[in-house]
């Protein structure tokens, strides 16, 4: 099932949101590919996507939270470290194992409950926060 981009998951910084749905349309594109039997055609893809992506969007939430002094750095970017290293276990195996279903359907799970989940529970924590300090 494709994840639904609503005003609900938004953080409210447009810089995050947009980086966001981006990796909704990716996480999208595993999933249609997935049930049309061709998971493993795009995994490739969607893997390197991912590196640069945790990497880039990772580095300009972090960036935020130090420069507004936000206080619960320590754990948002904890959360961070956790799905690069779950995020590296699944790619180690892509690489040594290829994009067998088990391994394509793990990775759409992981991917998909993460990005839920952080969103809803951590980034728009930081979000709020954000908006609260640039317009004061």
């Amino acid at each position: 099932m494709a994840i639904q981009w609503t005003e609900s998951l938004e953080t409210g910084v447009d810089t995050i949101d947009e980086q966001h749905k981006e990796l909704v349309v990716r996480v999208n594109r595993l999933l249609e590919a997935c049930q049309q039997g061709k998971g493993k055609l795009i995994m490739a893809g969607l893997l390197n996507f991912l590196a640069e992506y945790a990497t880039k969007h990772f580095a300009e939430e972090e960036k935020y939270m130090l420069d507004y002094n936000y206080p619960d750095y320590d754990m948002h970017k904890m959360q961070h470290e956790k799905f690069i290293s779950d995020f590296g276990v699944l790619k180690n195996k892509f690489d040594v194992q290829g994009a067998g279903i088990n391994l394509v359907l793990v990775t759409n799970r992981t991917i998909v409950d993460w990005l839920i989940n952080h969103i809803n529970n951590t980034d728009k924590n930081l979000g709020v926060f954000l908006k609260n300090r640039i317009n004061q």
